[in-house]
């Protein structure tokens, strides 16, 4: 391509401000924004950044996106907003109606098919009608997936692949603290949060065909794992396991304090078996730290030979922003429709400027 890649940005918080800073810094071009918070609309996208000149782009309302869209003719649409594929269907099907590739960090985005095949479906059909690819990216691009699959590249045989990531439920506010369960006794996490996935697999199979399942992070991993390995997945289910501690520890989010033996979080534990005989295990853990708690991403592959790899203290938000920023490249040359990055090849770091790696004008 020679001229810059044209970006618009879908949603304008934490996120926002390093991805629009590494479409710059990458030689991209912001050339719009979008928003539902009325504190932001009209602002200058500068001063969403806060560490770039004026740039004479203003924050759009959601109401005015399409016509702003169709009068800047982006190439592609970066949406960080939600974490589910339903709440960001509008703003990925909204690029499909016009032709816009996009690019999201929504968590279930990044294999949605295992998950929410309607939805999927339905942006695919739309994507492919206008030419241009929508994906979901980000931190498990990389760490929960290429990382891995890079490593299976370097062992004779696999029985087993076991992933843990956490997260203190402290930095994200008191709505996702609660639904991790935090500060209730066992048995009130018995009933509220883990008897959502007391279920068959029938149920299971129902919920995802009617769009209604709600799926964990590594739900979605599992399958882009075994998509990219090429296993054939049998069975797959999740489950919801309490975090305690042995001592009190006090939460700030919740304003409490919660008892030793009490839940200070979940694990959300997914189990995978496949027609190989690999079986892959993993789980996101959120919950209060203690003080000896930190963020951790550790995976296990068993076999010949075992390998464990640890990441500590991750700094996740920048590593999500800067995995969707690469991949812009790889989303412009890929085939139309809803395209998932393990078929896109490996996410490369980016020395030139993004338009000089896309085959196309």
């Amino acid at each position: 391509m020679d001229r810059k890649v044209k970006v618009v940005q879908f949603g304008t918080g934490k996120m926002a401000v390093y991805t629009m800073r590494y479409v710059l810094e990458k030689g991209g071009e912001i050339v719009g924004a979008i928003d539902v918070n009325p504190a932001v609309i009209g602002k200058d996208v500068s001063e969403v950044i806060g560490t770039w000149d004026k740039l004479d782009v203003k924050v759009t309302s959601l109401e005015n996106a399409e016509e702003m869209m169709r009068e800047v003719k982006p190439d592609i649409a970066i949406v960080t907003t939600m974490s589910l594929i339903e709440d960001v269907k509008e703003a990925l099907m909204l690029c499909a109606k016009l032709g816009v590739n996009a690019i999201t960090t929504c968590e279930e985005a990044f294999y949605p098919q295992n998950s929410n095949p309607v939805v999927t479906r339905d942006i695919d059909e739309l994507a492919k009608k206008n030419n241009c690819t929508i994906t979901g990216s980000g931190y498990q691009d990389i760490y929960w997936g290429q990382l891995i699959s890079s490593i299976a590249g370097s062992t004779h045989k696999i029985t087993k692949i076991v992933g843990s990531s956490s997260y203190n439920v402290e930095d994200y506010g008191i709505a996702l603290a609660k639904a991790h369960g935090a500060g209730l006794t066992l048995e009130q996490f018995e009933k509220e949060v883990a008897a959502g996935d007391n279920i068959s697999e029938e149920e299971r199979i129902e919920l995802i065909n009617n769009g209604k399942f709600l799926p964990s992070y590594m739900w979605n991993v599992n399958g882009w794992l075994c998509s990219k390995l090429g296993l054939t997945v049998l069975e797959q289910t999740q489950k919801c396991v309490p975090q305690v501690y042995k001592e009190d520890i006090e939460s700030s989010t919740l304003g409490m304090t919660v008892k030793a033996g009490q839940a200070t979080g979940m694990s959300a534990v997914v189990t995978t078996k496949t027609k190989e005989g690999i079986t892959l295990e993993t789980e996101c853990i959120g919950k209060v730290y203690s003080k000896e708690d930190f963020d951790k991403n550790e995976w296990s592959i068993y076999g010949e030979p075992d390998t464990t790899i640890v990441v500590a203290r991750p700094s996740t938000v920048e590593l999500t922003c800067a995995s969707v920023v690469n991949r812009i490249p790889d989303v412009l040359n890929a085939e139309p429709g809803y395209v998932t990055t393990e078929k896109m090849g490996e996410l490369q770091y980016r020395v030139k400027p993004l338009n000089e790696y896309v085959n196309h004008n």
